[in-house]
C-alpha cells in the first residue's frame, strides 16, 4: 500500500478489487457479467458490466483503445456463448468468427471505480451472420461504438456456415423493437410473376421495334 500522497486515492482505487474479491467468494459474478434487468430504452439489449483496470490506462492517461476492443470482445463473448438461452440449447457448438470490426472512438474514457456498461444489440442477420452493435458507455456518456460482423463457425471446415433457426431465433431477441417493426411493416421486395405487367403481344413488340429502328 502507498502510503505517500497518492495513499488514500490508491486505496480508494482498491475498494471495487476487494468487493468482486468479496463477491466472487460468496459466489456472486465476478468481474465481468450480464445484467439480468435491462433499462426500458435497451429492452432488447445484451448487457455485460466490466470494469476498468489500472494497467489499462495509456501513457495518454485514458483507456488504451486497443483495450476498448477487448472490451468489444468480451461483450460478444458472453452474448454467443454465456447467455443463459445459448448455453441451454447448445447454440453455435463450434463457437463463431469474427469478419469484420468497424469503430468510432466518441469519448476519452478514463479509469474509475463504476464500471462499464458494454451493451449489445443485432443490427440485422444475415445467412450465416450477425451484424451486432456493440456501445460500450457510462451512462450518459457511450465511449466507443462497435459495428461487428459475427459469422457462426463450421467445425469440419473451421469456415463460415448458415444460422441454425434455433440460433436466428435467439439472435433475432436482440433486435432493437424499432427496427423488428420496420421488418414485419416494409413490403416484400419481390414481386409476383402474376403481379407483374402482363406481357405485350407479338405483334405490338414488332410495331416497337419498328419504331425504335427509325428513330436511330
Amino acid at each position: 500500500m502507498d502510503g505517500g500522497p497518492d495513499g488514500v486515492r490508491t486505496r480508494r482505487l482498491l475498494r471495487p478489487v476487494a468487493a468482486g474479491a468479496a463477491a466472487r467468494r460468496s459466489g456472486r459474478p465476478g468481474r465481468c457479467r450480464a445484467e439480468e434487468a435491462v433499462s426500458a430504452p435497451h429492452s432488447n439489449a445484451h448487457v455485460l458490466t466490466c470494469p476498468t483496470r489500472w494497467s489499462d490506462v495509456d501513457e495518454n492517461g485514458h483507456i488504451n483503445n486497443a483495450r476498448l476492443v477487448s472490451y468489444v470482445q468480451e461483450g460478444i463473448y458472453d452474448l454467443f456463448c454465456h447467455h443463459k438461452v445459448a448455453v441451454r440449447e447448445s447454440l453455435f457448438p463450434s463457437g463463431f468468427l469474427i469478419a469484420r470490426h468497424e469503430i468510432d472512438y466518441l469519448e476519452q474514457l478514463h479509469h474509475q471505480p463504476e464500471p462499464l456498461l458494454v451493451r449489445l444489440t443485432v443490427e440485422r442477420l444475415g445467412r450465416s451472420s450477425a451484424h451486432v452493435v456493440v456501445n460500450v458507455c457510462r451512462d450518459p456518456l457511450t465511449y466507443m461504438r462497435a459495428r461487428t460482423v459475427v459469422v457462426a463457425r463450421d467445425r469440419e471446415s473451421g469456415r463460415s456456415r448458415k444460422l441454425s433457426q434455433s440460433e436466428r431465433r435467439f439472435l433475432s431477441a436482440f433486435v432493437p423493437g424499432e427496427a423488428v417493426e420496420a421488418t414485419a411493416s416494409a413490403p416484400s421486395q419481390r414481386v409476383p410473376v402474376s403481379a407483374s405487367r402482363s406481357p405485350l403481344p407479338s405483334s405490338a413488340l414488332r410495331a416497337r421495334r419498328r419504331c425504335r429502328a427509325s428513330a436511330r
